[in-house]
């Protein structure tokens, strides 16, 4: 039993394929999720790199949006980075989207960090009033060599639930 848990453990945390050498873009934290907000994107017509975005999560990790549904109930709805890329992918390419982190609150303990980027969304790099902010609870995972996103938990700024100030800063912790 020892033996499988070691196994298990030890055995790669990605199976992807890939043609370029993404290792500096997960060196650190920074790096990391400067790549998510960059990668996803992108001018109206702008084709995103999901090999890249890929490359970022952990093989099990969850992408995971909250907010009220049409019937007024809060819920969640909890992707694999390919069911993301399937339902997100061609929204994004129709319609353009910038993400823009506006804030960070950052806790680590050795080789674990839960990060809560705040965020503004626009459709355009030029628009200067966002459509959209919210909050990104990104949890991450270092393996010794590279940081990995376990999942990225997310909810967006209503009227009844705005962002606390402390959440909005350039200042990264």
């Amino acid at each position: 039993m020892r033996k499988l848990i070691l196994l298990l453990f030890i055995t790669p945390l990605v199976s992807h394929t890939q043609t370029k050498d993404y290792s500096s873009k997960v060196i650190s934290i920074d790096s990391t999720i400067e790549t998510l907000y960059n990668v996803i994107s992108g001018e109206k017509g702008e084709k995103r790199n999901w090999e890249l975005f890929r490359y970022l999560f952990h093989k099990d990790a969850k992408l995971i949006p909250s907010g009220n549904n049409r019937q007024g109930v809060i819920g969640v709805r909890f992707m694999t980075t390919e069911e993301y890329i399937q339902t997100s992918g061609k929204w994004l390419l129709e319609n353009g989207f910038f993400e823009k982190e506006i804030g960070r609150k950052t806790d680590r303990f050795g080789n674990m960090a839960q990060v809560f980027s705040t965020y503004e969304s626009f459709k355009t790099k030029t628009d200067t009033k966002p459509f959209m902010r919210g909050i990104n609870s990104i949890q991450l995972l270092n393996d010794g060599t590279r940081w990995w996103i376990l999942n990225i938990f997310w909810q967006g700024e209503t009227s009844k639930i705005p962002i606390p100030d402390k959440y909005i800063s350039k200042k990264k912790s």
